[in-house]
């Protein structure tokens, strides 16, 4: 079995969190490949996010971590659907692809071709555990490394056709890497995405890295040698710099809540609050 490095591994948290959604009656998805993807890990990860996001001795102080990823997930699923029933979005690229399992659980059109790009070892664990499955899609992995100077070739040697428009989820990136490095993923990915393409991501906000109360979950990651080292509080701006008109929405609000944000969501003039964005855009 591949074994795999800090941030890699969070990838397991986020299967571990989509099979306990699974469970969930009032579940906002159905992820039938998550239980075999979690790993060994995945269920120690999530079990140290539990415990600091829900103390058994004080009122919860954190973001709700289960809550948050079941609608950043039923977001993105719905968003990727309603692009790929565009009959000109012919391309689906999740980058980095992790643990994710759309390929296989979501129905998706006969035109489109499904691009999974992550580091090998990932996508060796993945192709393990799912052994024996079969996608829904015209479905490619590239492994590549986002940081690798060629992973565009690499791409493009797969199917992948710049000129066509396309579909990006960049879910579960920008906040680990370097602002310098996130600034040039979004610059690559516009450089291949034909006018029309869609993207979208979740970032988190600069006070989200630096409150006092955000410390039980930051340094949880940190200790698992992937911290969060970048958020920004303009995330249309972030993304219209790189040619994309962009919104980003905060779970909880009308058009991501689905009825399990637990928190108000203060108005974004509001300073010195956390807060997370799902940004959406499509390619000018």
């Amino acid at each position: 079995m591949a074994q795999l490095n800090p941030v890699e591994r969070t990838a397991l948290l986020t299967a571990a969190l989509r099979a306990a959604e699974t469970r969930r009656e009032d579940r906002l998805y159905e992820d039938p490949y998550a239980a075999r993807l979690v790993g060994d890990a995945g269920p120690e990860l999530l079990a140290e996010v539990r415990a600091a996001t829900f103390p058994p001795d004080r009122p919860r102080t954190l973001p709700s971590t289960p809550d948050y990823n079941a609608i950043r997930t039923r977001f993105f699923d719905d968003l990727l659907r309603r692009a790929a029933q565009e009959p000109e979005t012919s391309q689906i690229v999740l980058a980095p692809a992790g643990m994710d399992s759309r390929a296989y659980r979501l129905p998706w059109p006969a035109h489109i071709r499904y691009f999974e790009v992550d580091r090998p070892a990932v996508l060796d664990f993945k192709a393990e555990r799912l052994r024996g499955a079969r996608p829904r899609v015209d479905h490619r992995t590239v492994a590549v490394d986002l940081t690798a100077a060629d992973w565009e070739e690499r791409l493009i040697a797969s199917g992948y056709d710049p000129a066509v428009p396309s579909a990006w989820l960049l879910e579960g990136l920008l906040y680990y890497i370097p602002e310098a490095d996130a600034h040039r993923v979004l610059e690559r990915v516009a450089a291949i995405s034909a006018p029309g393409s869609h993207i979208a991501a979740d970032i988190v906000n600069r006070a989200a890295l630096t409150l006092p109360h955000m410390s039980g979950l930051l340094d949880v990651f940190a200790s698992w040698g992937c911290p969060w080292v970048f958020g920004t509080d303009e995330p249309e701006a972030l993304f219209e710099r790189y040619g994309f008109d962009a919104r980003a929405v905060q779970p909880g609000e009308p058009d991501a809540d689905y009825g399990r944000w637990p928190d108000p969501v203060p108005p974004r003039e509001v300073r010195d609050v956390r807060r997370v964005f799902f940004v959406h855009g499509r390619r000018r």
